[in-house]
């Protein structure tokens, strides 16, 4: 079985959805402590030709705390209007927008469950096939730290190989994942160029921009453009 895990990200990049799309289980990592200046609570969307930071208020963050015991603020209607703004005369608008408008919406005010429902919902509208869960519902040893812990994960998951982001190399070792019979490998994405407006193209953006400019045809496509690095 082929497994991922990463904290919940919102609305994140083509690279990490790439991730998801390409794992048969997807661990959303909400038991770990929050990253502040991370992409837990923000990302960047289009905005007069540039990229422009998309941010979700949280409240009571703090990298003391767990992912799951930060709350989200109360900015939801603002980030809409944002979107509206920005992308009223996107091609793929009509469709995306009340997508976005449910997910933002959202009454949920556990960021993790809040972030992971948006993660669910793109994924069932993008038509994914992985299974998602949470880590704090996955039995583990809680006591291990960093390699240890993702690999008692994958070995309580019965996972025979491990999938991460490419900057993934600088944490994990292959040799350790090897002697407990997990293949390691890293996803690097290409972020292959598509139309947005008539703008020289804004990489990294998004995946709400992907969605935006490019039916769930194309989109399949652009998700399959990534080199696969390991054994």
């Amino acid at each position: 079985m082929i497994l991922a895990i990463m904290q919940p990200y919102f609305f994140p990049y083509m690279g990490y959805w790439q991730l998801l799309n390409h794992a048969e289980t997807f661990v959303i990592y909400d038991d770990v402590n929050y990253i502040k200046q991370g992409y837990i609570n923000r990302n960047s969307i289009l905005a007069n030709e540039k990229s422009q930071p998309f941010t979700l208020e949280v409240l009571g963050a703090s990298s003391f705390k767990k992912i799951n015991e930060v709350n989200v603020g109360n900015n939801s209607n603002k980030l809409i209007k944002t979107l509206q703004l920005n992308y009223a005369n996107a091609p793929f608008y009509k469709e995306v927008m009340p997508l976005l408008e449910d997910i933002l919406s959202s009454k949920e005010k556990n960021l993790a469950k809040y972030l992971g429902s948006s993660i669910k919902k793109i994924s069932e509208y993008l038509k994914f096939k992985s299974t998602i869960i949470y880590s704090s519902d996955v039995e583990k040893n809680s006591e291990l730290k960093g390699q240890d812990k993702v690999i008692n994960i994958c070995s309580n998951l019965k996972s025979s190989t491990y999938i991460n982001a490419i900057g993934g190399q600088k944490l994990y070792d292959a040799e350790t994942f090897k002697r407990s019979n997990i293949d390691l490998r890293f996803i690097k994405p290409n972020l292959s160029k598509y139309k947005q407006f008539n703008n020289e193209f804004v990489v990294g953006l998004s995946i709400i921009d992907v969605m935006m400019f490019n039916d769930i045809e194309k989109i399949s496509a652009l998700m399959q453009d990534f080199d696969l690095i390991g054994s």
